[in-house]
């Protein structure tokens, strides 16, 4: 966690509003024949959305591809007071990737251990064991992380188990 006094950070409410936006744009990516994950950016005022992204494939993840569209779009001062949302917990590459783009905060709802648990190995989605927790508590900038959230595990949980079923 970072140093931000509770009053910069969101409320439950919009925690959990964009987290479940972010799971609407991973059933976009579904529909897009893609994996089922998705990411939102949302400005310092914890409303306004300035980015969403679908996952592309395995090099292109939605939250590393959101990062890089947010850094090259907006200043690394602006992005400091923004927020990435995203229903799954960040891999080691999005987290780096978010941490380069200079956004200050990351709210995730499952662990990737928890998607790992209820969807098994896939060749299609090997899991890493790093965590986001990990990745950023070795970064020299304090980046906020949030998670996991339990009030959209399920949610998420069965999303990405039906997807997974199929494959």
């Amino acid at each position: 966690m970072s140093d931000l006094p509770p009053s910069t950070r969101p409320t439950q409410d919009q925690m959990l509003r964009h987290l479940r936006r972010s799971n609407e744009v991973a059933l976009r990516a579904v529909d897009l024949g893609h994996h089922p994950f998705g990411a939102v950016l949302v400005g310092p005022d914890h409303e306004t959305v300035l980015l969403e992204q679908c996952n592309i494939d395995t090099v292109n993840h939605a939250e590393s591809t959101l990062a890089r569209v947010a850094a090259t779009n907006f200043s690394p001062a602006f992005l400091w007071g923004c927020t990435l949302y995203t229903a799954v917990e960040p891999c080691c590459m999005c987290a780096g990737t978010a941490y380069w783009a200079n956004i200050g905060r990351v709210v995730y709802g499952i662990t990737e251990a928890q998607l790992l648990a209820e969807t098994g190995s896939h060749s299609e989605n090997p899991t890493m064991s790093v965590s986001s927790r990990y990745v950023f508590d070795h970064c020299q900038k304090p980046v906020d992380l949030i998670g996991p959230v339990p009030e959209i595990a399920q949610e998420t949980i069965a999303m990405q188990r039906a997807f997974w079923a199929g494959r």
